[in-house]
Formats: structure tokens, sequence, C-alpha cells
């Protein structure tokens, strides 16, 4: 990319520096940065300083480096104050175990805490510590609050510490935390104005009041599709069966915890969605009755007969033109993924279908991360390595937006003047 050019030019970015060894990548990145055209600030804590001098970084960006929270800049004014309101972005790299415990509990004691509290702008945060740290209870806690507040985690990766040992917790590469910066300008407000809406979790069929059939989904990859939809500028709703994560501030969450209930919702949101993700996991099969009273334990063999709940996403697929969203399903499948999903994708009148393997090595049931395989009407369009479930639905999204504007123009184009979304 040339110098000046592209998503970065002219974005005010507040580099913050806090006290890890692998301080001295900060001068890269910052580097990096200020090539793109970006005009970068740097905050300092008074141990980072202990691993980088400030003028290593003033003389990179020729601009002064704030390292004390009390500093005033040139017109008198409050020079953390000033950066926060000014800021396009903040990124924190390194961002130490000490860091995250600040950030979450919403304490300053320092310059770059002071900054990211006061500012409203994004906040891209990569860690970087010993794996013990980063394995640690608290640490995973803070980590998690934090993406709740919307903040974007550049995930620590493998290799040699500063300890000698090799784990998880070395600092993501400077080349990978501008790919996320520039990924962040590059796909800010591309959903604005649009109404999302996400399906997530497993559903509960009650086979009396206290026993249900269910599955192992925990909701975690529909969440993460609807945090970053939210991130993107979108209206969303969030459909929650069965979760074991908090569903994401600042979105609509309707409970839906049967597949009834979940058709029920889903049919409803449809009409008035422009995008709807079904990641929920829907049981196939339901209890024919449910027993009012809690079935007792007997000597005989008890049998359950089972009846098919309602295919929702087929119905949504079968939805006219003028009322039906741009439609993404998943397709969770132990064997023949691309012959199952292929197949699910044109007998449902689907848009994309995210296939994933269960089992095996790559199962990602009720983990943190995914292996997942899109495909559209012409086969697979993704080949992505098993990831974190932000990053999986941050690339997801970046190829739902793409294919979604294809198809509305392509639309727009076929029959002039007629629209189907409502503004």
């Amino acid at each position: 990319m040339m110098e000046g050019a592209g998503a970065l030019a002219g974005r005010r970015i507040v580099v913050g520096v806090s006290g890890s060894i692998a301080a001295y990548k900060a001068v890269t990145l910052v580097r990096l940065l200020s090539e793109r055209g970006a005009v970068v600030d740097v905050a300092m804590t008074a141990a980072a300083t202990r691993f980088v001098g400030p003028l290593t970084f003033a003389s990179l960006t020729h601009r002064p480096v704030l390292d004390n929270v009390f500093e005033l800049d040139a017109d008198q004014q409050i020079a953390h104050i000033e950066l926060a309101e000014a800021a396009d972005a903040i990124v924190l790299a390194p961002a130490t175990a000490n860091l995250l415990g600040q950030l979450a509990a919403g304490l300053v004691s320092d310059a770059v805490t002071a900054i990211a509290c006061a500012s409203r702008a994004p906040v891209i945060v990569a860690p970087a510590m010993d794996a013990g740290m980063w394995t640690n209870p608290a640490t995973q806690r803070n980590v998690a609050t934090l993406r709740d507040f919307g903040y974007l985690i550049v995930e620590p990766e493998v290799g040699t510490l500063a300890s000698g040992l090799t784990g998880v917790g070395r600092l993501a590469e400077p080349p990978t935390i501008l790919d996320a910066v520039e990924r962040l300008f590059a796909r800010a407000g591309d959903l604005e104005g649009l109404h999302v809406v996400v399906s997530a979790g497993g559903t509960r069929e009650p086979l009396d009041p206290v026993r249900f059939i269910g599955n192992r989904s925990s909701g975690k990859m529909g969440a993460a599709i609807a945090e970053a939809a939210r991130d993107r500028g979108a209206s969303v709703t969030l459909i929650a069966g069965a979760m074991s994560v908090t569903p994401p501030r600042g979105v609509t969450v309707v409970d839906a915890t049967t597949a009834a209930a979940m058709r029920e919702s889903v049919l409803r949101a449809a009409p008035q969605a422009d995008i709807l993700v079904m990641a929920a996991a829907i049981a196939d099969f339901a209890p024919a009755r449910a027993s009012q009273h809690k079935i007792k334990r007997s000597g005989a063999n008890l049998q359950i007969e089972l009846v098919p709940n309602p295919d929702i996403v087929a119905e949504v697929g079968e939805m006219p033109d003028d009322v039906r969203p741009f439609l993404i399903g998943f397709a969770a499948e132990s064997d023949d993924l691309e012959t199952n999903a292929a197949a699910k994708l044109r007998d449902k009148g689907l848009d994309l279908i995210v296939g994933n393997v269960v089992g095996g090595p790559f199962d990602a049931i009720g983990s943190d991360e995914n292996k997942v395989t899109v495909f559209a009407a012409e086969g697979a369009l993704s080949d992505w390595p098993m990831l974190p479930k932000r990053q999986v639905a941050e690339r997801l999204w970046d190829l739902i937006a793409d294919r979604y504007r294809h198809a509305r123009g392509m639309a727009e184009g076929a029959e002039t003047g007629r629209g189907r979304r409502r503004s």
C-alpha cells in the first residue's frame, strides 16, 4: 500500500504502550501506522518507559509523547482529554495483564488508562504476557468484560516468551495488529442503516416440568456475530435460545428457548430484517407430548415418541422476495460437510451457508474458537483456519456485507424503482 493511501490516511490514532518486554514491537507498529498516513499519538505508562524511551516514539511520529496524566498541552488543555476526544481509534499494544484488569474495572492510574476511559473511540487491545497469566481465570474474565464493552481483542500468539517458556501470550506481530486497525476503518459503518437478525444458542424441547431434550450449543458463535454486526453499525436483534454466554450489550434480545418459540420469533422478525443469520442449533425433533408432571422412575423402559419440528430456515427461504431477508444458514456436520452443506443451501433457499465439522479436532461446540467454511451456490468461498469466534464473526461479516451489497445491486438493477427495504 502506498504511503498516505488507504483507510488510515488522515486518521488520528492513539497508541497506548504499557510495561511489557514486547513494548519494542510497538515501535514497528507506530512506524507502520505512520507510513499508511495515520496521525499517530503515543501514550505510555511509567513502566513502558523502562523498556522503550519516549524519544524513540517522538522521533517516529514527530509529535510529543504523553507519559504523565497531569500534563497539559500547548494550549493549556488537559492532554489526555484532548487525545481522548480527538482519537479516531485507540490501539493498546502491548496490553499487560495489569492494564487489562484496570480497563475492565474502570480504574485510571496513568495516561493510557485515562485516555481509554475518557474516549468514545473504538479500542483495539493486543495483550502480551506469560502463558500462565494469559490463561489465568481473572485475566480471561477481564478479557470477556472488555469484549462486552465492545473492545476488539487481537489475540496473543503462541511462541517463545520472555520467561524462556513456549506458550500462548506472545504479542501479535505488528502487521497483524495493523491489519486489525485497517479492517476496523475499512468496515466501520458498513452495516449502518441495516436491520440484522441473528438467532443463537440451542433449543430445549420439554419432556416434563424438569427435563428436556437439547444439545450442547453454547450460543457463543451467534453472540459473536450479533456483537460484530452491532460494532459495524447495524441495528441488531438477537433471538436467543439456551445460551451459556451473556448476550452482547446494545442489541435487542428476544428469548426463544424452544423450537416453537424460535419459529414464532424468527417469522415475526424476518420481514423487517435486511439480513437474517440463523446460527441457532434448533432441535430437529421434539417429544410428541410433554408430561404435565415429573416423570417418575419405574422398572419399565421409558419410550418417548418424537415428532419433527418445523424447518424454520426453509420457511424463511420460501418467503416472497419483497419480504425475504438476505438469508444465511449454518450446517454442523459430522461428515461430508461440502455435500451436505450444498444440499441445505439449495433445498432451503439460502444465500450463504456456514459449515463446520462437529466432533474430531475441530469440534467447536462450546469452544471459544471455530473452523468454518462458507458456501454459496458456486461453491466454497472460504478456507479459514481455526480462529477465535469473534474473528470468525468479523470475517463472516466482511463476506456477508459484500455479497449482500452485490445481491441488492443486482435486484435494483433488474427492477428499477422496486425496493423491498423499509426506510
